[in-house]
């Protein structure tokens, strides 16, 4: 049995089945055609279902269908180099398919535009011939679509081979003349984020012309991150499996030998997946020298639990405890496991929200204010995430930033210190919200952050700023810290630290 759909005849499954005249086919004869999805291919195509039609996150839908499907380690890095990289580059893959394609793309089904981006990524990016990648991206749209979508793919991939990647780009950028317009079609970002990525680098007293390799960075796969929890985990295992010793975190590795969760510290928890820029903030919070008591330390907004995880490590070795803070239930289970690793005594997780402390009298002597933010910082580890955020996502954000801070600030003890984090270079987030605390909080006092991450880092991480006072001039002593993947190869960490005056 059959079914007419929106114009397109179609089986029982639902697949398509091509009727019409204009039948396009692949290089292969139809005796010798694939029916069956290349299983590399296949998780890709998942993934990028479960991004667009669900909102789904691929760095957590990625695991779960490589282990579905189970891929040796070669096909998973295959797999895992296709999803992140057709991800990254959907924003050039749409422009080079836009040029190749009848219709516009958002008549396109979605599966077939899905597929469509996997199959440009191998032709234009990847170490793929060309024949394989159009043969094996048509037999996972006849295997997963239907018939009559895998011609449509094979007849616009083949368009899209005629060009390397380079004269596509060259073809859509020469004849725009804006720079931002220009390096967002060529680097593959939202204008709007190439614009906020530029005025950041000003902010933080670096060069706009860096904005190039910027982009260039956001769009290289990142190398996994693993940091051994002071006191409990022991980086040899990583390093006996090919990993190399991280070069700017202490007790940091280097790992890129495929899955980490197989390592036996890793399962443990004691050895834990975590980016060196947020392993630098949260041993720059606890490095910092105190008078009198350094028994409380908080964790305001604590999820996923990783900096709370090394927080808590490093409370343990002091005779300090830890309060790890999430507003939702879930949130806090995942912190709850984060912590898992590192003794009870040592750590608590509560469920509410952040902005409660400023209303109780609890005093704490250390503050790690991680606070939601834009996540412009991380854009090379949650590749989809540039495609979903706006610019009006930005001011409701800093509003929360602003309330949150004010919370921590009265849940400070005079003499402590607090630490302002976000995965952003955005000045929204970043400059602006600590120019603004300063100017409702006369008692709070902008300390070196710059100083506080080189005291705690194996090199100089260049990373300061000042801060400007109420008539713009330099606050002695005060300065700011901004991370970047184009410099230290981290996420774009920014930290602002504080103290409180009596």
């Amino acid at each position: 049995m059959s079914q007419e759909h929106g114009g397109r005849r179609r089986n029982e499954k639902g697949r398509e089945r091509n009727r019409s005249g204009n039948r396009s086919f692949s290089s292969a004869a139809p005796a010798a055609r694939k029916r069956k999805a290349d299983p590399a291919r296949l998780v890709a195509f998942e993934v990028l279902r479960a991004v667009s039609a669900d909102d789904a996150y691929a760095n957590l839908v990625l695991p779960t269908r490589l282990r579905r499907h189970q891929l040796d380690a070669r096909d998973a890095g295959f797999a895992t180099e296709l999803t992140y990289g057709a991800l990254r580059g959907q924003g050039l893959y749409d422009a080079v398919l836009s040029r190749c394609v009848d219709r516009p793309l958002k008549r396109l089904d979605a599966p077939v535009l899905d597929a469509l981006r996997l199959g440009a990524h191998q032709l234009l990016a990847m170490r793929v011939p060309n024949h394989a990648a159009l043969d094996e991206t048509v037999a996972l749209t006849r295997a997963e679509i239907g018939a009559g979508a895998s011609g449509l793919v094979n007849a616009v991939l083949r368009k899209v081979s005629a060009r390397s990647l380079e004269e596509w780009t060259r073809e859509l950028t020469e004849s725009v003349t804006d720079e931002t317009a220009r390096a967002a079609i060529a680097h593959s970002h939202p204008e709007w984020i190439v614009r906020a990525l530029r005025q950041g680098l000003a902010a933080h007293g670096r060069g706009v012309d860096e904005i190039e390799a910027l982009l260039a960075a956001d769009n290289a796969p990142p190398v996994v991150n693993l940091v051994a929890l002071p006191g409990l985990g022991d980086v040899e295992e990583v390093l006996a499996r090919g990993g190399a010793a991280g070069t700017l975190a202490p007790d940091s590795v280097l790992y890129d030998g495929g899955d980490p969760s197989r390592i036996e510290a890793v399962a443990a928890g004691t050895v834990r997946v975590q980016d060196a820029g947020s392993q630098l903030v949260a041993r720059a919070l606890a490095a910092v020298p105190l008078v009198g008591e350094d028994s409380r330390w908080l964790d305001l907004c604590a999820g996923p639990g990783g900096k709370a995880a090394l927080l808590g490590a490093l409370a343990a070795q002091r005779g300090a405890r830890l309060e790890a803070n999430e507003v939702a239930p879930h949130r806090s289970a995942l912190v709850e496991n984060a912590l898992a690793a590192v003794p009870g005594q040592a750590w608590d997780v509560v469920t509410g929200d952040g902005r409660r402390y400023g209303r109780e009298d609890a005093k704490f002597d250390r503050i790690m204010l991680d606070a939601p933010c834009s996540g412009l910082g991380a854009l090379r580890r949650r590749p989809e995430s540039r495609w979903r955020k706006a610019p009006g996502d930005i001011p409701e954000l800093t509003e929360l930033q602003t309330d949150l801070f004010d919370a921590a600030v009265a849940a400070l003890r005079p003499g402590g210190v607090l630490a302002y984090v976000t995965c952003s270079p955005h000045p929204a987030e970043t400059t602006a919200v600590v120019l603004d605390a300063l100017s409702r909080h006369p008692k709070l006092k902008a300390l070196d952050a710059e100083a506080a991450l080189d005291a705690v880092a194996l090199e100089p991480t260049g990373s300061g700023a000042s801060v400007p006072g109420r008539r713009g001039e330099p606050v002695p002593g005060a300065r700011t810290a901004q991370l970047w993947p184009h410099v230290h190869a981290t996420d774009a960490m920014f930290m602002a630290i504080f103290t409180l005056e009596p």
